[in-house]
């Protein structure tokens, strides 16, 4: 009976230094799959979730699309990208300040919006600054911008694409605007960042922020008498089906950007930050291309719903917005008289 005893003891000691043995192999490989996750190579399927306030079928989203086909293409289904039109994640402003804060979220985002945090981000959207968009994504490839960038991340942004064209902004009314002088008093909508809103006041126009989901009721509802964007965009949220006079003013050539929070980017692998790049830099050139197409088609619909198209003058625009310029004081000095420079010594 004592040997049985004895050698059961010795059993049941076996058995126990194989299952501590075996708990520590398994904590020792879920540490190691953690720490390649960090680094370079994992083969973890990462998920990120991609915000934006367009609509679907916009060239916004069908660019979205085709960074989600892309990268999930590239990393052989590693990288998913869960897509949110239409502002469903929250405002842009609202999705900014989600991803500064190390969220799990991709992030259209204007650079006047941005400029909430560098203010000299400001520029690249402020009222005519350039007669083309190539001469804005120009800026995009300069010294200049790399200090923009650098500046960007310290507080907490991460740019992962700068190629995206948002198209040439133009105003739609409920009444006709040929002047300056025909906005004073009209409410138009704005997106709710400083260099929007200060560059209706210097039109003359009440600015009224407005989240780009509810523009089409508040016109509906007359809390505004009308809104700007470019022609996809005013379309996507019907907004012709209520304002009836489309004035040309090019106001803005617009891009934007696809950010995320620099904590964030920081726990992705090496890999997949790179083919986040290379395929929204991918995804942005097909966008471009589906903007053009819709950009002409838009405009012939409108005419055939009735919408009259003013083409204006903009000389007088251009002389109401050189305030704009001036108002914004926390703007590195001489910083307008540095981009004017780059733009004259551009490559040919």
């Amino acid at each position: 009976m004592k040997k049985r005893t004895k050698w059961l003891s010795v059993f049941l000691f076996a058995m126990l230094v194989v299952f501590i043995s075996a708990c520590s192999s398994d904590s020792s490989s879920t540490s190691s799959e953690k720490g390649s996750n960090e680094g370079k190579g994992s083969d973890e399927k990462v998920s990120i979730n991609v915000a934006y306030g367009n609509q679907p079928g916009e060239p916004i989203d069908l660019l979205a699309k085709k960074w989600k086909e892309l990268a999930e293409e590239k990393s052989n289904g590693k990288i998913e990208l869960k897509l949110y039109p239409s502002s469903q994640l929250g405002s842009e402003k609202d999705v900014v300040e989600q991803a500064t804060m190390g969220n799990n979220v991709i992030v259209m985002a204007g650079y006047d919006f941005l400029m909430d945090y560098v203010p000299d981000a400001g520029i690249l959207t402020a009222p005519y600054i350039t007669d083309s968009v190539d001469d804005l994504l120009y800026l995009t490839t300069t010294d200049w911008f790399d200090e923009l960038h650098e500046a960007l991340n310290g507080a907490g942004i991460h740019i992962l694409t700068t190629n995206t064209v948002y198209g040439e902004r133009q105003l739609l009314t409920n009444e006709p605007v040929s002047t300056p002088e025909d906005l004073k008093g009209m409410k138009i909508r704005v997106p709710n960042n400083q260099m929007s809103i200060a560059t209706f006041e210097a039109l003359g126009a009440t600015a009224t922020p407005t989240p780009l989901g509810d523009l089409y009721t508040s016109l509906q509802q007359g809390l505004i008498d009308g809104a700007e964007n470019p022609l996809p965009v005013l379309q996507g949220v019907k907004a012709h089906e209520v304002s009836k006079h489309l004035s040309l003013t090019g106001h803005q050539k617009f891009i934007t950007t696809w950010i995320a929070g620099q904590s964030f980017i920081d726990t992705l692998p090496e890999d997949v930050v790179q083919i986040l790049k290379e395929t929204g830099d991918e995804a942005g050139e097909y966008g471009r291309g589906v903007l053009e197409e819709q950009t002409k088609a838009v405009l012939d619909e409108f005419k055939e719903q009735g919408v009259e198209v003013h083409e204006v003058n903009v000389e007088p625009f251009k002389e109401k917005v050189q305030s704009v310029y001036e108002k914004f004081s926390e703007w590195t000095p001489g910083l307008y008289d540095r981009i004017v420079e780059l733009l004259e010594n551009k490559p040919s």
